[in-house]
């Protein structure tokens, strides 16, 4: 007798269905909110077991094989799971945004309709000074008596180009060119449709401390109040193993061997031989890759033998 295939009914997240549709605010005017959603941590067990429905394993089991999965960058399972979120986001942070093309996306066009009426403000406390040692970063802040006028100008700036902006428009210049003008910190919107695999790639670039401020502001917000609803499972392995994991390469491996039988001399003569201790009048030379290096052996407790006096 022919056996007709299991009926299979879509998988539906609780915490997911709370809140579908409500937006959640980021910076002073740019929201998130969940559009749909496809599959669950169990989708991730299903496809990794090759198998339909739920079967027999039990939630241990299930949660063991997602971060046997995770552990060792088994990524297909993970890209049978997909969010869609409409976003309000400032251009020059979705700039960085779409720089991930791993994703489906769909943005407001202001050739078509006209610009929204909102832009990214920074209050007085808010201005971030340039990292001396990261070109593209900041670090610190400027004092709050220059930042009044710095958020004043801007104001001035944002009010000036949406005027010249709707005076375009009412001379019948055509949207696409009259918006040239517009800063970036005008908000745009965009449907993001993307798998988990490829989220949470994007989530630890994004979330990492020297991505830009405005950015890691959405990263958060995704990750912990909309993927953690989501695959829970999924999302503790991603932060015990890729956030708050420490790779180690092959040198850094020996340098932690020598400095765990406390032979800092041998630590030494090692980071001599991978060209991180060069020096120039005394002082040792910038060396991006011993400077990752000084980080995971303070991650670790480990003294850095070339900084140790004793």
């Amino acid at each position: 007798m022919e056996q007709k295939p299991e009926r299979l009914e879509r998988i539906q997240v609780a915490a997911m269905d709370e809140i579908l549709g409500k937006p959640f605010k980021v910076l002073n005017d740019g929201f998130i909110r969940v559009i749909d959603y496809l599959g669950s941590d169990a989708s991730i067990v299903q496809a990794a077991r090759v198998s339909y429905g739920k079967g027999t394993k039990k939630v241990q089991e299930d949660r063991g094989l997602i971060r046997y999965l995770m552990r060792h960058d088994h990524t297909t399972p993970f890209e049978m799971c997909e969010l869609k979120l409409h976003l309000r986001v400032p251009m020059d942070c979705w700039r960085q945004w779409i720089r991930h093309r791993t994703a489906n996306i769909n943005e407001y066009s202001t050739r078509y309709s006209i610009a929204i009426d909102a832009a990214q403000t920074t209050q007085p406390d808010e201005w971030r000074t340039q990292a001396v040692t990261n070109r593209q970063g900041s670090e610190g802040l400027l004092e709050t008596e220059k930042g009044k006028t710095l958020t004043r100008k801007e104001k001035e700036i944002q009010d000036l180009a949406r005027q010249l902006y709707e005076e375009r428009l009412s001379l019948g210049v055509a949207r696409e060119q009259a918006r040239k003008d517009l800063p970036l910190s005008t908000f745009t919107e965009a449907y993001w449709k993307i798998d988990l695999h490829n989220l949470l790639h994007f989530l630890e670039l994004r979330m990492a401390e020297n991505a830009q401020f405005e950015i890691r502001q959405y990263a958060h917000l995704i990750g912990y109040e909309i993927v953690h609803r989501w695959c829970p499972i999924s999302w503790e392995a991603f932060m015990d193993y890729r956030i708050h994991g420490l790779p180690l390469s092959r040198l850094e491996v020996e340098l932690v061997q020598a400095l765990a039988a406390a032979d800092k001399n041998q630590a030494i003569r090692l980071a001599k031989d991978y060209g991180w201790l060069e020096y120039r009048d005394g002082k040792l030379t910038r060396n991006i890759e011993r400077g990752e290096v000084e980080e995971k052996l303070k991650r670790l407790n480990l003294t850095i033998p070339w900084l140790d006096k004793d």
